[in-house]
């Protein structure tokens, strides 16, 4: 088929030019996520929250660098947590399922509250990652 051509020689159908055709813009990663939703997606394990404190569009937003840091803070108490449990002889598996509740509960509740925009600090926890997310 020629350049020039708009209908193709072996059937007849009419080809549109390259002037006609819509021309759409790829997408970029600055609106790849909108910020709820990379808030949220930061409390899903800690690689999401490293992510986002690392990549460049999400990592100058103070919103999601918030919910990142607080991501990470509860994951670094959960741990302590579990591990002071250990020491405890008789109630360890108790105390165990209590915790994992707890922390299960706790984050659904924030990345709700983060996908609906809103910025929930947990006791002392919270504070520190709005001071880490405000130093940056």
């Amino acid at each position: 088929m020629e350049d020039a051509s708009s209908f193709c020689s072996h059937c007849g159908k009419s080809v549109p030019s390259a002037a006609s055709a819509p021309v759409t813009a790829a997408p970029t990663v600055a609106n790849a996520l909108s910020d709820n939703i990379a808030g949220a997606l930061a409390y899903i394990t800690i690689f999401p929250a490293i992510f986002f404190l690392v990549v460049a569009p999400y990592n100058r937003n103070r919103f999601i660098r918030f919910h990142s840091f607080q991501s990470l803070f509860l994951f670094v108490a959960a741990v302590a947590l579990n591990i002071l449990i250990g020491f405890l002889p008789f109630v360890r598996w108790m105390l165990w399922n209590l915790l994992s509740l707890a922390c299960f509960v706790l984050v659904v509740f924030l990345i709700i509250k983060a996908y609906q925009g809103q910025k929930f600090k947990v006791p002392v926890i919270g504070d520190m990652a709005e001071k880490r997310a405000d130093s940056i």
